[in-house]
């Protein structure tokens, strides 16, 4: 188990214990046969402490232990005899901001449960760093000189945005001034287009008039300068004596020839910005303009250059910009939703309306149907997982649980279920060919390709990556133990099967000499299926029982009588001036409505995903089993691996791999089982009996894997093995014939 890393905050803590397997110090003296006990807990404590790890963006602090000198006995070894003092505990101490937090940093290192990395409540803001700060300020601060404005993202502001907005300005600032009583409006677009050509280095003001302007004397005279400096460029107001703003006939001309094409231009910038994601601050910039700066009055607006402003300026300052892109934007989130999650949710409305509303296919065909509905999956998997966590965090253990085990599998079942119901309905066996690919490539790249991605991407920032071994041979075990089930009928078939052969050809054109024959299987209905209703189907039910109870020891042993595995407690910590109270972004109830509907959205495009993947299948030169095993069994699980990458890069490896391994068991111990269940109510073409092709790629990557995860250890040379197997087995399944039935 990686120790984790300082990151800030302080409250209701998460408290891992030292595993078992920490790095021990070697003993100077060369005596490895008779170590003193007291030694023995010297290096455990001495070994805790040389141990880094980083559980990254948590807003959590580190509380390492102290450093004793080499005389002294640690203060662990001072509460225990030398003959217990093997068992004695050294604990490192991880703080979360609240409770909640807690909770669910708690959760992700519990067996069965899905692993978080975002948060589930709001962090305060002055544990946050200065770049995330940045991202969710407003574009109305003046900074000191921050450098040239002169940068890539400013240039591709101007090349995408800025020639043909300022352009759009120019002729709107023409139509005002013909109109006559619209020249205020006509000189403040003039300016607009300069500053919107280029607004780096800028600053729009709303300006106050004058009390003395405000009320309407005698005189017209004209109003001196507002601010003290330089009489601005610009319409100078007059006491508008009477006429309120909104009343004015100049504003109805502008709300009527100039406001609405700018709003319209302003909104495709922003829109378009938005789903750039790096450009967000052009976003912002168009939306604050749509919203402030073009409905105030003209005589309001004041544009400056800060390099021509020598005192501080006085007024509400609306817009301030310096850079139209950051690269740290992919880190920004709306309610606790990552902005990418937020940019795929118009995804998911447009592929069902499409989808429902466009059944004969007049606007688009299957393949693009087909894609769209796949994406759409991507956003609602994060979802549900958000929603999960959410849920878990705030709930008891008991409630946890039920909400994982069953909603952890939700996405996949999904698809699986509608798939073989239409295949059920059209008498095609491709359709079950399909979901065994996919539940094939499920396992095989949650076993290889997650861990591995993990490994070779946190191998890049660290040499060596270490995590607890005892919890990932927790999971070995029950991998094992699944893949040996699943695949028992498989085994049983080819022993006790008729092989059956589509053609055989005479190569001798001798009776008694060679035959070649082609689509051979192992027929199960031989002599009225005597073989598959009498054997093999009560060994697939047996299987689908012992399975899922497996899989409750498993939770048993890890979550109940052997918690020490994963050394998670919860502790309170209480600093001054620290602790902050749980201000979760959903809660319990909307998580639930949120969890509801995207499962209910869920199961409408994994429908469409399955309405228009015949043709695919039919048409397409690529082999059905690589279909399955890459597009299917992946896609869904992409937020997952995003999330295992996070934690590599912070050297928590002990997620990553527990992220693969969970999902792995998860599709062995659990969806397997069900998919038979279901089965039983709605008879499909699903039977446990897959081909020889998925045994061995699913055996043989499991053993791999346990091979090595062996020493509790791992650089990104062993994550280059696992995902270049993988790639080769992906390799055999792209060249591979299709399966019978298809």
């Amino acid at each position: 188990l990686a120790v984790p890393g300082r990151v800030g905050g302080c409250g209701p803590s998460v408290t891992p214990t030292a595993p078992a397997d920490v790095p021990k110090v070697p003993d100077s003296r060369g005596d490895s046969d008779g170590p003193r006990r007291g030694s023995l807990c010297d290096r455990h404590c001495a070994a805790i402490n040389n141990v880094q790890g980083d559980l990254g963006d948590l807003g959590c602090h580190l509380h390492r232990p102290r450093v004793l000198p080499a005389t002294s006995t640690p203060s662990c070894c001072q509460q225990h005899s030398e003959e217990v003092c093997e068992s004695c505990v050294v604990k490192t101490t991880l703080t979360a901001e609240n409770a909640v937090e807690a909770n669910k940093l708690s959760n992700n290192y519990k067996f069965g449960f899905k692993k978080w990395k975002s948060h589930v409540t709001a962090r305060p803001w002055e544990d946050r760093s200065e770049i995330v700060k940045e991202l969710y300020s407003d574009l109305n601060v003046i900074r000191g000189s921050g450098g040239s404005t002169l940068t890539c993202g400013n240039v591709l502001y101007l090349l995408l945005f800025g020639w043909w907005l300022s352009l759009l300005y120019v002729l709107v600032a023409a139509v005002m001034f013909v109109t006559v009583m619209g020249a205020p409006y006509g000189r403040l677009c003039w300016d607009l287009a300069g500053y919107f050509l280029w607004p780096f280095g800028k600053v729009i003001q709303k300006v106050e008039v004058p009390k003395s302007h405000q009320a309407c004397e005698a005189s017209a005279r004209e109003s001196s300068a507002l601010l003290g400096g330089p009489t601005p460029r610009r319409w100078h107001p007059r006491c508008w004596a009477g006429t309120g703003y909104w009343h004015r006939a100049s504003t109805a001309a502008w709300l009527c020839l100039g406001y609405p094409a700018l709003a319209l231009a302003h909104g495709l910038v922003c829109v378009t910005a938005w789903l750039l994601i790096v450009l967000i601050p052009v976003a912002k910039l168009s939306a604050r303009a749509t919203s402030r700066v073009l409905l105030l009055p003209p005589e309001r607006v004041l544009i400056r250059r800060l390099r021509m402003t020598e005192v501080p300026l006085e007024g509400e300052v609306i817009l301030c910009c310096y850079r139209a892109a950051n690269p740290y934007y992919y880190k920004y989130a709306v309610d606790g939703i990552n902005v990418f999650a937020v940019n795929l949710l118009p995804l998911v409305l447009v592929t069902l309306v499409l989808g429902y509303v466009d059944s004969p296919n007049h606007l688009t065909g299957s393949a693009v149907k087909f894609t769209l509905a796949l994406l759409s999956i991507m956003p609602l998997s994060y979802y549900i997982g958000m929603a999960i966590a959410s849920i878990s965090a705030q709930s008891n253990f008991a409630v946890g649980a039920v909400v994982n085990a069953t909603f952890g599998s939700i996405t996949e079942l999904t698809f699986y279920i509608t798939a073989l119901i239409k295949g059920s309905r059209e008498g095609n066996r491709c359709y079950a060919e399909v979901v065994k690919s996919a539940l094939t490539g499920t396992l095989v790249g949650c076993v290889l390709f997650v861990p591995g991605l993990c490994m070779v991407i946190g191998g890049i920032r660290h040499q060596e990556q270490r995590f607890n071994s005892r919890s990932a041979g927790v999971s070995s075990a029950l991998l094992f133990l699944s893949v040996g089930g699943v695949f028992a009928p498989t085994l049983f078939s080819k022993v006790y099967g008729k092989l059956v052969c589509g053609e055989c050809h005479n190569v001798t054109q001798n009776p008694l000499g060679h035959y070649l024959c082609h689509n051979c299987h192992f027929d199960l209905m031989d002599n009225n299926g005597t073989l598959y209703y009498s054997h093999v189907q009560p060994l697939v039910y047996t299987v689908s029982i012992l399975l899922p109870a497996a899989y409750l020891i498993g939770l048993f042993f890890t979550l109940k009588t052997h918690t020490h595995i994963y050394d998670i407690h919860i502790s309170d910590c209480h600093m001054p001036g620290h602790h902050h109270s749980a201000v979760v972004h959903w809660s319990r109830w909307r998580a639930l409505v949120i969890l509801l509907l995207s499962t209910l959205c869920m199961s409408a495009c994994a429908d469409l995903a399955t309405e228009h993947i015949s043709p695919i299948l039919t048409n397409s030169t690529i082999s059905q089993y690589f279909i399955g095993v890459t597009v299917l069994a992946m896609v869904p699980e992409l937020p997952e691996i995003v999330n295992g990458i996070q934690f590599a890069l912070q050297n928590n490896l002990s997620l990553s791999i527990e992220i693969g391994n969970c999902i792995a068991v998860q599709v062995c111990m659990l969806q397997i089982p069900i998919l038979v269940l279901f089965t039983i109510f709605y008879p499909t073409n699903f039977t446990l009996v897959f081909s020889d092709l998925h045994v061995y790629a699913s055996m043989f990557s499991v053993a791999l894997m346990n091979y090595i995860f062996m020493d509790g250890k791992c650089d990104y040379f062993q994550g280059t093995v696992l995902v270049m197997l993988y790639f080769i087995l992906l390799a055999v399944y792209f060249f591979a014939p299709s399966p019978s039935g298809c």
